[in-house]
C-alpha cells in the first residue's frame, strides 16, 4: 500500500514538471525582419531598431514594447544574447533561457 502511494506521488511530481516545462517554453522572434536565420543576436537586432515578439507553444504572440525589452534585459539578460530568428524560421529558433533564480 505504501509503495503505491509513493509511486503515485512520484508520478504526480513528474507530471507537474512536464506540464510546467512545456508551459514555460517560448521563443523570441523578429517581426521586422522575417528572413533572419541566426546571423545576429537579439540584442544587436534591437539596437538596429528591429521589433521582436514572444511566441509561446500555443501560438500566442506578444509584441514587445521598448519598456518590456528594457525590463527583459534587467531580469533575464541571457534572453537577449540568443541568436535572432525571423518568423519564417520559427522552428529553428532557440527556446528562451530561463530567468536566473533570485535567492531571498
Amino acid at each position: 500500500m505504501r509503495s503505491k502511494l509513493v509511486a503515485g506521488f512520484v508520478l504526480a511530481v513528474v507530471a507537474v514538471m512536464v506540464i510546467a516545462s512545456g508551459a514555460m517554453a517560448a521563443k523570441m522572434l523578429c517581426v521586422s525582419n522575417k528572413e533572419l536565420k541566426g546571423e545576429d543576436t537579439v540584442a544587436s537586432c534591437l539596437a538596429k531598431g528591429d521589433k521582436f515578439a514572444v511566441v509561446d507553444d500555443y501560438g500566442i504572440v506578444h509584441i514587445m514594447t521598448p519598456e518590456e525589452v528594457e525590463l527583459t534585459k534587467a531580469f533575464n539578460p541571457k534572453a537577449l544574447e540568443t541568436r535572432a530568428y525571423g518568423i519564417k524560421y520559427q522552428k529553428e529558433a532557440p527556446i528562451l533561457p530561463m530567468m536566473p533564480r533570485v535567492e531571498p
